[in-house]
C-alpha cells in the first residue's frame, strides 16, 4: 500500500513522518496498547514517535523504531523523502575516493592469490615432503594378557551426577515429607530430660504441606512428627520410607530415636480369662 505526504491541517505544508503515522494508525483501528503489544514496544515510545519527540527516545533509535512502525502499518517510508531526511540520526556519506577502492581491489586480491597458494601447497606436496618408508614390523614376544579394567559390583557415581543426600551427619537425621494434599506437619525435638517421654515439649518446627511441595529438613536427638492428615503424605526419615498406613483425614504421631529408627509402640499382649484350678478327683476333700 502507497501513501502520499498530505498537508497538515492549518499549517499549509506536508505532514510530518509522525503524523503520517499516527493517522495511517488510526484509520486501521489499531490502539496505542495494541501496537506496542506487536510490536513490543512501549506505549510512551509510540507516542514519541508520533509527535516527532524525539529528544524522549534514546540516542540511535529514532530512525529504527520509526521504521519498525512503517513497516507495520504498511507504508513506503521512500514516499516520504523530505519528512525521512528530517529525521535525526543521518549519517553523510563521504564521497567515493577511486585511490582507497583501488588500494581495497589490490589488497583483496593478494588475499585471495596468497590463500590458493597455501591452500594448494598443503594439499599438493613437495618431494621434500614425502612419506619416509614405513619400518618392517617387529615380532613382538607374546606375554601374558594386559590388564584390563571390570565394571565394579555396585553402582558408582560418575561424572556430573548428583550424589544422594546423607541421611544422618552432624546436622541430624534427614526428613523428606510430600503432601498429595493439604496437611499440617510438625517435627518436635525431644530435650534430653524428656526423652522418655512420647509426648514431651521442645524445639518445634511447624509447616503446612501444599500439594507437590516437598519439605526436607534435619533434626539433631530424638524427635516426633505429628500429621494431621497422614494419609495424604509420603514419608521418609533417615533415607527409610516410613509406612505410617494411616487413611486420609487421619491424624498420626511417630516417635523416632536419634539415629532416625522409628520407634513403634509396643502392642499389649491379650490376657486370658482366669480359668478354675484343677483338682485331683482322688483328694477326700472333695466329698
Amino acid at each position: 500500500m502507497e501513501f502520499k505526504p498530505d498537508a497538515t491541517p492549518g499549517a499549509g505544508g506536508p505532514a510530518g513522518i509522525g503524523e503520517v503515522l499516527r493517522r495511517e494508525r488510526i484509520n486501521q483501528g489499531l490502539s496505542l496498547f495494541v501496537l506496542a503489544h506487536e510490536l513490543n514496544l512501549s506505549v510512551p515510545t509510540i507516542e514519541a514517535v508520533e509527535a516527532e519527540d524525539w529528544e524522549r527516545l534514546p540516542p540511535g533509535r529514532e530512525r529504527p523504531h520509526t521504521r519498525q512502525i512503517a513497516d507495520r502499518l504498511g507504508i513506503d517510508l521512500a514516499s516520504f523523502p523530505e519528512q525521512w531526511s528530517q529525521l535525526p540520526g543521518a549519517m553523510e556519506q563521504e564521497p567515493p575516493d577511486p585511490r582507497r577502492d583501488f588500494l581495497e581491489r589490490v589488497l583483496v586480491s593478494a588475499i585471495t592469490v596468497g590463500s590458493l597458494a597455501l591452500l594448494l601447497w598443503l594439499v599438493v606436496p613437495g618431494p621434500s615432503l614425502k612419506r619416509a618408508p614405513a619400518p618392517a614390523a617387529k615380532e613382538v614376544e607374546t606375554g601374558p594378557a594386559p590388564w584390563t579394567p571390570t565394571d565394579p559390583a555396585g553402582p558408582y557415581p560418575v561424572v556430573g551426577e548428583v550424589l544422594p543426600e546423607v541421611p544422618v551427619n552432624d546436622e541430624g537425621v534427614l526428613i523428606s515429607m510430600r503432601a498429595m494434599d493439604t496437611c499440617n506437619a510438625v517435627v518436635l525435638g525431644l530435650p534430653k530430660e524428656q526423652q522418655d517421654l512420647h509426648g514431651a515439649s521442645g524445639p518445634a518446627q511447624r509447616r503446612t504441606l501444599r500439594i507437590s511441595e516437598p519439605w526436607r529438613l534435619r533434626v539433631k536427638g530424638p524427635f516426633t512428627i505429628s500429621l494431621d492428615n497422614a494419609g495424604v503424605v509420603a514419608l521418609e526419615v533417615a533415607g527409610r520410607h516410613i509406612r505410617h498406613g494411616r487413611t486420609v483425614g487421619e491424624p498420626w504421631l511417630g516417635r523416632f530415636g536419634p539415629l532416625g529408627e522409628w520407634i513403634q509402640p509396643q502392642e499389649a499382649a491379650p490376657q486370658n480369662p482366669p480359668t478354675a484350678p484343677e483338682t485331683d478327683p482322688a483328694d477326700p476333700s472333695r466329698e
